[in-house]
């Protein structure tokens, strides 16, 4: 099972853009966190006998305010279900935009490959991706870009503005580093949200 705070130590020192958490032991340690971090927060259950924090109602999104928080703790703690929690995670709540996931994978022929597409809960549903062996240059992530089905919702359509395309280059390009120079087996930033000002990522998990 990927480690979370092991994963997003890794993202930190590679310079990807994880929103700020703390992972809080206590409420009154998740309520100082949050005045810090900045509200609207997120909290989600950290336990390594958790992987799925949805299936099991270990996440809760858009908390305003201290009595929110206050009934979002206590509703996770009672979630966990007895299972063994590390704690309480902390989390500042994303920005509104395209969920992305950016991914990849040691393959046996051909080495580490970087996986681009539609993120979130459509990941599993359109499976709308496409892939590159890495190094990648940022010609290389414009190319993918234009290979998705959702790239219209990425370069802009409709009246939506394109999402910050050079901050999608950066963190594949990124990417690829981080799994070549960590013999990465597998890892996927999902989701990673963009608008036309950057990204916010989410969560991470890392198979070494």
């Amino acid at each position: 099972m990927s480690d979370m705070l092991a994963d997003f130590e890794l993202l930190k020192k590679y310079g990807i853009p994880l929103l700020p958490y703390h992972i809080a032991k206590s409420e009154s340690e998740a309520l100082e966190s949050a005045k810090k971090i900045g509200y609207p927060i997120v909290l989600k259950i950290v336990s390594p006998e958790i992987e799925h924090k949805t299936d099991v109602g270990g996440v809760k999104i858009g908390i305003k305010t201290e009595a929110m928080l206050r009934i979002a703790y206590k509703e996770l703690v009672e979630n966990a279900n007895g299972r063994r929690l590390t704690g309480i995670l902390v989390q500042k709540m994303a920005r509104k935009g395209v969920e992305l996931i950016i991914g990849g994978k040691k393959d046996e022929q051909f080495g580490h490959m970087v996986v681009l597409g539609l993120g979130g809960v459509f990941v599993e549903v359109f499976r709308d991706i496409t892939a590159r062996v890495c190094p990648i240059k940022e010609a290389d992530v414009r190319e993918m870009i234009t290979e998705l089905k959702a790239h219209p919702i990425i370069t802009g359509t409709r009246g939506r503005k394109p999402i910050h395309i050079k901050s999608l280059c950066d963190i594949a390009i990124k990417t690829c580093k981080m799994m070549h120079e960590n013999n990465i087996s597998e890892i996927d930033i999902n989701p990673a949200v963009f608008d036309e000002n950057g990204c916010d990522i989410i969560d991470v998990r890392i198979i070494r």
